[in-house]
Order: structure tokens, then sequence, then C-alpha cells
């Protein structure tokens, strides 16, 4: 079941630096995920949760500095620090409205950076990034074709604001018509089946002179209910 796509739908439901080689994120191996039962309750924690980051994330400008919250709070690694992994490839071409929304013209350079943001060993976001480099500064720029540090960190000095495009939950643990359904199953001792990517966040970044200089497409996945469940722990 998808959700309506504004993030202003979705704010009415529920007041994402070392430097690693591309080979690092293959070699990478995730610590087994808490358990999370096919039932009732499981399914209704997690789609809580997911609508609590949703909100956390429409609500603030660095999705970078959520993550890192979310981290800490739900004790994801021991050190709730998010590192950003840069996986090298082909870059993705430029969506064809974004020279629009980026305020550019036909000829103007723009620069691509994928990245896995990761807080320990749990890869919570998946984020494909359009830049503008001429609306950024030399060291900044630098930054960025250098290291591996998080894009929201690169341009924290920009004091930026970011404008929610659209904010869609990519699974929903409630079956569709749940609601009109006579009762949900109780208990089971199946596991909860979550796909890689639960919640998909188009943004557009503005500089203090309100200019646009950065385009986003943030896939978060099922790692960031990689915790106990609150009603299952002892």
């Amino acid at each position: 079941m998808r959700s309506v796509r504004r993030g202003t739908a979705w704010s009415c439901v529920l007041g994402l630096g070392s430097s690693l080689l591309f080979s690092s994120l293959h070699a990478r191996e995730p610590e087994p995920s808490p358990v999370w039962h096919d039932d009732a309750t499981s399914r209704l924690e997690a789609l809580a949760l997911l609508q609590s980051l949703n909100a956390e994330l429409l609500s603030h400008p660095s999705a970078t500095l959520t993550l890192e919250r979310w981290c800490g709070e739900h004790h994801l690694a021991p050190e709730a620090k998010i590192i950003a992994e840069r996986v090298q490839g082909e870059d993705k071409p430029l969506p064809p409205e974004a020279r629009n929304q980026l305020q550019i013209g036909a000829d103007e350079p723009v620069r691509y950076r994928r990245v896995q943001l990761a807080c320990g060993q749990h890869v919570l976001s998946e984020a494909d990034n359009w830049y503008v480099p001429s609306r950024l500064t030399e060291a900044m720029n630098h930054q960025l074709d250098t290291s591996d540090t998080p894009f929201g960190k690169v341009v924290q000095p920009l004091h930026f604001r970011r404008q929610t495009l659209s904010a869609e939950l990519l699974w929903s643990p409630l079956p569709q018509g749940w609601e009109n359904a006579a009762a949900l199953s109780g208990s089971t001792d199946a596991t909860l089946a979550m796909p890689q990517h639960v919640l998909e966040h188009r943004a557009v970044l503005f500089d203090q002179s309100n200019r646009p200089f950065s385009l986003v497409v943030e896939s978060y996945t099922s790692q960031v209910l990689a915790f106990t469940p609150a009603m299952t722990r002892p």
C-alpha cells in the first residue's frame, strides 16, 4: 500500500568522516537483525516507527543528522555516527524536471554523488544527489570530491533549508483494508518480512539566498528497524 506522495499529507499522519573504498561496501557484513514477529502488535509498532521517522525527516533540514539521532535513540551501533560510503560507478542522468527545480540553465554543470549512509553495520539510507558546484564554495567541492563526508555535513555552513517534493511510504506493515477486517492475527511464530526499501524522500536544498543547489532522492532501508521491538523486550 502506498501513501500519499506529498510530505504535507504525511505531516498530518504523524507529528536519513572516515573514507572507505567502494570494495568495502561489498565487504560489509550486516549484523543479524532482531526478529520482528509477524503479528498484529509488531505490525502496528513498525508502522508507528516508520511514521515517526518520516515526521522527523520532514521537520529537519539534514537527513544525516536525523539518522544520527535515530541511530543513537535506538542503539543501532556502539557510537551514533553516520558514515557516508561513496558508491562509485556511472553517473545517473539528471531527472528531466531537475534543471527547473534547481533554477539553472541547460549548460550549467551539475555533479552527481551517490552514497550509502551507515551507522555501525547498518546501511540506513541510499541517496542520489545532484548538486550545482558553482553554488558551493571551493572547499566544499574539494571535500565532496575527495572524501566520504555526508553531503549535509559538508554544506552545513550554508545554513540551508530543505523543501520536500514528495515523501512516500514504500511499504506498509498493515495490509490494505486492515481497518475493515474483523481482526488481525494476534500471534504467530513467523518472521515479519520487510523489503529492502521502506521509505523514499525527494527534496531540494536551498541556501540562505534562497538559491536551490541540490536535488536529493533518499531511499531508506528496513535497517532503520534493526532493533528489538519494544513490545517483545523482556
